[in-house]
């Protein structure tokens, strides 16, 4: 399967075909930009040549919709099986070769494959012919007649056009640097960074089975560097990014570029000359270039004298490549052995990622001359840009043409889904290109006499505007600072108005783009919008917050649709004149018709309910809850809301509680049949409702039919929401007043709404609303409430338990998020902590939770101090905030950017075209006091959480952070990029940043992530499956998913990292321990380029990966695995972390497979301490701790030490599980066996004291332990059990299982949470931790 991960070479596109038709038309082709025709990822097979196996297409069934008897059936073969056939390509030059080939694909793809071959890889501009016909590059093989198994097809060179020529120019350069990371440290093209090569030595998959097969026991050498080991302090940065070997690239040549005699005179186009090139050999030799119709030839040019005809000889060939192999050896020798190189390298190494990753650190690099770069940097890439000559790409039409596209059965939702990706995908792109240049200020404003902070732009068919209130348009909402949230907030919305993806609704494409302290928002155009103004286009919401309502019919027939997935409650409003106005959402979400036609909604920044826990209000009492924990609070602005999962989550928690007063309820009256029991209708406020709740928790243990009593419930709602007349009024009694207890805005059923307008400055209510408003208030207390009763004591219980275990601050706010709660309330997640019972246990969240309220608050900070700074002090600027934030040295002194060079004249006239103020040089005058002193009242006021520190070092000390990871967090959230080297941060004699030290600031993005809906319920049917223990069923949905992932997402994607890790997990169950080893090979190499190479996904991906290299005996690789991990995790958090615990146990265990037991005790012992500090003394997995050292004891053949171990860990077998369970029988067994060897060692020590030389010895066994007893227990640690069941034992586990399960389903699946809420739901496709996924992996021990 091959999974083709680049746009096609621009080649492909006739000027003609413009994008707007269909952009999904050229849909096979997916994730990158044109520049690079390299990346052909093959999943399967060794080298570029077996292209396509002739296994499922992965890339695309959305041709097939044409076979008529397609579509009738909706639930067809996810991919449609077409065998594969060979042909024989044939290329000048070289030898003919067989390639296999799919029916499916386009001819295109042939081009592509043969892009990328080592030998066909110079050749651009060719065509295929069959029997001297031409083939077209958007045909299907399968439509092309007389191709069929063995067909010849004849590689044809073409005549070049200026167009072409550029392109084959471009091609060469790309191989040239294809080994070259240069790209990827600067965050252009969608490269990144992958270090797992330099670990594996390449040895993992197909090369390494050529290594010898032997256990793998030749001397290795284990100790790892000196940081690496338990309890070292130092944490250095320099192996963060460990210089790669192939980095060193091959010098091909000394320069290739443009010729500043082009273009080509009149005359000269006449004799074909298309183009003049400039370059200098590895020899030193000058030579000039002519790219003609008919291919490259040396000129008599020189650098200063214009001479276009022929040189003697000269070496006219079609290809640059085969010009240059002519006149310089050195650069045929060098270019073969880089292409050599580049088809070795792993396909994931060097596809595209769908958005740009950006690498916190890179080292100094040499900045090389580039003609593509250097000619890409002044066209500003537009028109150019995207291979559509002399058009900027029409944003808005792609992005709503894609939405459009038919879903009626698979391959069309494949082929949709896929068009949608892939256009946000370059949208962001462009965005975000287009947000640098309007902050560098690159681009003319639209705007231009207005001042700065006012500016609006339009570049590249995108309109920026700038976070700032302009107008006073936030004046009540809290001015700037509002400004500044609502893009996020609005971004939220697209989000989710995307998601519920309604037919005829449309969004605007949305980028949210921070970068040198200033917020831009990027959004596509609405066709027509800027010829007319807003007041005439606006004809649903408001543009002034409520004074002034429009409605329309067709806008709340629409988003009538989208109001049960997002909750939102159909309400009136009064406008100016008094009149009530029915909108389906908040008053500032504008609905506008295009010009082309579609109907728009915009301004989504209160698609859901205001959090009132930030939003004091006037005469208004907050629950009990909120008051202890000092709510409501002033907040900087009036646009807090809440957050789509703890609307989820809140409506879910009353949807159990309304099935179990309605259970209870109708309990009572069977019991009383004689008295009609009406327990609820003297209360509806909801304390009464709570109070019954927990006499509903009380009674659920007596009645043992409850379950049956759920049952009915459900029924009962079922039939009276139908409006059956055959319901008895006593039941529908019942449902009503459950109803009424938990909220619900209807009387027969369970339906909970949120009205986002209430407490909205400026918006008023009908008298005849008056109620409903009422209940709309006391349900958006109670989910203010829920969000501290419930959400915030259930993620800490969960960090407790370690089902949540985060390592950074973007884990630990992933947590959050994913319940709901907000990071405004990271102050008073700490002060949870702090109150927690099991404190110690905590340690980890607590440290994460104080790092990541310091880089917070210091953010917020380095953002109004950087708009103040011009672009030429950008590089002293920052490293001057670094000092005072990081560096012990107390007084660094900031220099100026005047240093360099100074004018002589200094002209007093020039205006200063900058954003911020007038004195630019204000931030210098920032000390390290000042600084810390704003970073805590910033925390007090925007956390309310009190700091106890008045400097870095302060902080390092009390809360024992360390500060190359506060470099870190700071660097991701502001996107500066810092020099790789090791910084002195404790040097009291110099600051430890200059600015040499600071490389480059990046932006920080945001976007929508548009999701494989049908994918993700194959991985989430999958994952089910594999609960449920049938392994081969869920391992078969899991590929499928993946290679519909693939069908959409392209090759890389963090979706497919989670899919590709579960299958390694399954294979290595099945026993596959080479694919299992292959898949998360790659679920690693994705997982760095896609989340970074120091993500906590990535640390928990090289362990995995550890695990099966060790089943594979590849030891050595293993451990070195484990380092990385090791190392990764500590500068990414240090070492008191639970996680650390696990990954010590699996040093140590590897370390005692390979007999080195010293070392081993000290991973072992650390694990050990960790262990017991993270899950208690008494724990299991402690006492598994204690097993692990008393085993390397024994083979050290220390039986005292070994015993005292085992015997803590008896103790705790004993007191957990009992005399009998079966572990602790076999701790004691291991307890007498320890014991005789004891005794016996003993006897022989006392003979040979007694006899001397002559004393005869008994042999003792002092065993190595076997590579299988170290695996069986590196399965135990990580979670994996296999157990050996007999075949009744598995029927009765099924059946259980499936018992189970329709329990749960019972209670949950309440009618009214319809499948599509939980289609809403942005959860990640990401099982929470490996050690819980599947049952035969139970969690350890």
């Amino acid at each position: 399967m091959v999974i083709k991960a680049d746009e096609m070479p621009p080649a492909a596109v006739p000027a003609g075909e413009q994008q707007q038709e269909e952009p999904g038309s050229r849909g096979r082709v997916s994730q990158q930009r044109s520049e690079h025709p390299s990346g052909v990822a093959l999943m399967n097979g060794s080298g570029p040549h077996e292209s396509l196996k002739g296994e499922k297409d992965a890339r695309q069934n959305g041709h097939e919709e044409a076979d008529p008897g397609e579509d009738g059936n909706d639930q067809e073969v996810i991919v449609i099986q077409d065998t594969g056939f060979t042909v024989k390509i044939c290329a000048p030059g070289i030898e003919p070769f067989s390639l296999q080939v799919s029916p499916q694909e386009m001819v295109q793809e042939i081009h592509q494959v043969l892009m990328d071959r080592e030998d066909t890889c110079h050749r651009t501009c060719f065509s295929l012919q069959l029997d001297g016909n031409v083939l077209d590059n958007f045909a299907e093989l399968k439509t092309i007649e007389g191709l069929q198994e063995g067909s010849l097809l004849k590689v044809v060179e073409e005549p070049y056009t200026v167009r072409e020529a550029r392109i084959h120019v471009r091609h060469i350069r790309d191989l040239l640097k294809s080994l070259d990371p240069s790209d990827a440290f600067n965050g252009v093209d969608c490269n990144s960074l992958s270090f797992l090569s330099v670990f594996t030595e390449g040895d993992l998959g197909d090369s390494g089975k050529r290594k010898k097969k032997g256990t793998e026991m030749e001397q290795i050498d284990c100790t790892p560097p000196e940081h690496i080991l338990p309890g070292s302090k130092e944490r250095p940065l320099c192996a963060l990014q460990p210089q790669n070997r192939d980095w060193k690239p091959l010098q091909c040549l000394k320069v290739l570029t443009m010729s500043g005699w082009n273009p080509p005179p009149g005359n000269r186009k006449m004799h074909g000359d298309l183009m003049y090139l400039y370059v200098i050999t590895v020899e030193d030799r000058h030579v000039s270039i002519t790219a003609s119709t008919r291919g490259f030839y040396l000129n008599q040019s020189t650098a200063y004298n214009f001479n276009p005809k022929p040189a003697n000889p000269s070496f006219l060939s079609h290809s640059l490549v085969e010009l240059l192999n002519q006149i310089s050896p050195t650069f045929k020798k060098n270019f073969s052995a880089l292409q050599k190189k580049r088809v070795q390298r792993h396909p994931f190494e060097r596809i595209a990622t769908p958005f740009q990753v950006y690498s916190w650190t890179a080292p100094q690099a040499e900045h090389a001359m580039d003609c593509v770069r250097a000619e890409d940097a002044y066209t500003s890439r537009l028109g150019y840009e995207e291979h559509i000559p002399g058009q900027t790409r029409d944003w808005n039409e792609e992005l709503q043409t894609t939405r459009e596209l038919p879903r009626k059965n698979l391959p069309e939702r494949l082929l949709r889904e896929r068009a949608i990706f892939k256009v946000h995908s370059d949208f962001t792109a462009a965005a975000t290109r287009g947000a640098m240049a309007v902050i560098d200020g690159n681009v003319m404003a639209i705007n231009p006499s207005e001042e700065t902070k006012m500016q609006m732009f339009i570049w590249n068919n995108i309109f920026f505007s700038l976070g700032f209130d302009v107008r006073d348009h936030y004046k009540d909402f809290g001015g700037d600072v509002a400004a500044y949230v609502a893009p996020t907030n609005d971004l939220n919305g697209v989000r989710t108005y995307n998601a519920v993806d309604v037919e005829g609704l449309y969004t605007l494409g949305t980028v949210v783009v921070d970068y040198r302290g200033y917020r831009v928002t990027a959004q596509s155009i609405i066709p027509g919008i800027l010829e007319r103004e807003q007041e005439q286009s606006v004809i649903y919401g408001s543009i002034d917050f409520g004074k002034t309502v429009v409605s329309h019919p067709k806008y709340l027939e629409l988003l009538e649709k989208t109001s049960r997935p997002l909750k939102i409650q159909k309400h009136k409003v009064l406008n100016d004149k008094n009149e009530e106005v029915e909108l389906c959402s908040s008053v500032e979400c504008k609905g506008i018709i295009g010009n082309d036609g579609r109907h728009y909604i915009l301004d989504l920044l209160r698609t859901f309910p205001p959090d009132l826990n930030f939003l004091p209000v006037e005469g208004e009492e907050m629950p009990e809850e909120c008051k202890k924990m000092g709510f409501p609070k002033q907040h900087r602005h009036k646009l807090c809301c809440l957050r789509q999962e703890l609307v989820d989550a809140f409506v879910e928690h009353r949807y159990l509680l309304f099935m179990k007063l309605a259970a209870l309820q109708l309990m009572q009256q069977k019991a009383n049949k004689q008295e009609s029991s009406g327990a609820l209708e003297n209360g509806a406020s909801p304390e009464n409702g709570t109070a019954e709740s927990e006499k509903a928790e009380s009674e659920e243990g007596k009645i043992d039919d409850n379950v049956t009593g759920l049952d009915q419930v459900k029924e009962l709602a079922e039939t009276i929401a139908s409006d059956d007349g055959t319901v008895d009024p006593k039941s529908r009694e019942v449902i009503r007043n459950a109803c009424k207890a938990v909220g619900s805005i209807s009387d027969t059923s369970f339906d909970i709404r949120f009205n986002p307008d209430i407490f909205s400055p400026g918006v008023r209510f009908p008298e005849s609303s008056k109620e409903e408003v009422q209940d709309q208030k006391q349900l958006l207390k109670d989910a203010a409430a829920f969000l501290l009763s419930c959400q915030i004591p259930g993620l800490v219980k969960d960090c407790l338990d370690h089902t949540v275990l985060p390592m950074d601050g973007a884990t630990l706010a992933e947590a959050m998020h994913q319940r709901g709660i907000n990071m405004r309330y990271l102050g008073k997640v700490i002060n949870f902590i702090t109150k927690t019972p099991g404190r110690a246990q905590l340690d980890h969240i607590f440290k994460i939770g104080i790092s990541e309220l310091i880089t917070r608050s210091a953010k917020h900070i380095f953002k109004t101090y950087l708009q103040g700074v011009e672009l030429s002090g950008l590089s002293a600027a920052i490293s001057h905030f670094l000092n005072c934030f990081l560096s012990s040295f107390p007084n660094p002194i900031a220099h100026l950017p005047a240093d360099e060079l100074v004018s002589k004249k200094k002209n007093k006239k020039r205006k200063n075209r900058n954003l911020g103020n007038a004195d630019n040089t204000a931030w210098a005058s920032m000390t390290p006091q000042e600084l810390w002193k704003n970073i805590c009242s910033e925390a007090k006021n925007y956390f309310d959480f009190s700091l106890e520190c008045e400097n870095a070092d302060q902080a390092a000390e009390v809360y024992n952070l360390q500060k190359i990871t506060l470099l870190r967090e700071i660097s991701l959230k502001t996107g500066v990029q810092i020099l790789l080297k090791e910084y002195n941060f404790d040097n009291r004699h110099k600051p430890t940043f200059t600015e040499e030290d600071i490389l480059n600031i990046f932006p920080v993005v945001k976007h929508v992530n548009p999701k494989a809906s049908d994918a993700f319920h194959f991985f989430q049917s999958g994952q089910a499956k594999v609960q449920q223990g049938f392994l081969k069923e869920g391992c078969e949905l899991i590929n499928e998913a993946l290679n519909l992932f693939n069908n959409v997402y392209g090759a890389m994607h963090v979706e497919i990292c989670a899919c590709l890790r579960l299958l390694a997990r399954l294979n290595y169950i099945m026993g596959d321990y080479s694919e299992a080893l292959s898949n998360q090979q790659k679920a690693v190499l994705m997982s760095e380029r896609v989340l970074g190479i120091e993500h906590p996904n990535t640390i928990q991906e090289y362990m995995h990966l550890a695990l099966y290299c060790f089943a594979n005996s590849q030891l050595s690789t293993a451990l070195n695995l484990l380092y990385r991990a090791r190392y990764l995790m500590l500068l990414v958090f240090g070492e008191d972390h639970p996680e650390m615990a696990l990954l010590d146990n699996n040093i140590g265990l590897v370390l005692h497979g390979v007999m080195e037991y010293d070392l081993s005790l000290r991973f072992l012992e650390n694990a050990l301490a960790i262990s017991s500090k993270y899950h208690g003394s008494k724990s299991l997995k402690v006492a598994l701790s204690h097993h692990l050292v008393a085993r390397v004891y024994e083979s050290k053949a220390e039986f005292r030490s070994a015993l005292q171990h085992e015997k803590e860990g008896y103790t705790i077998y004993k007191n957990q599980l009992g005399e009998h369970h079966e572990k602790t029988k076999e701790s004691s067994e291991y307890l007498k066996y320890l014991t005789q060897q004891a005794v016996a060692l003993q006897r022989t020590m006392n003979e040979i004291y007694k006899n001397g030389s002559n004393a005869n010895i008994m042999p003792l066994k002092f065993t190595a332990p076997s590579m299988a007893s170290v695996l069986e227990q590196l399965n135990i640690i990580n979670g994996i059990l296999f157990i050996p069941l007999s075949q009744k034992d598995l029927e009765n586990l099924k059946a259980e299982v499936q018992r189970r399960q329709q329990l749960q389903e019972s209670i949950k699946s309440g009618e009214q949470l319809e499948p599509e809420d939980k289609a809403v739901e942005e959860k990640e496709a990401e099982p929470s931790m490996p050690s819980a996924e599947i049952p035969v992996t139970q969690s350890s021990a």
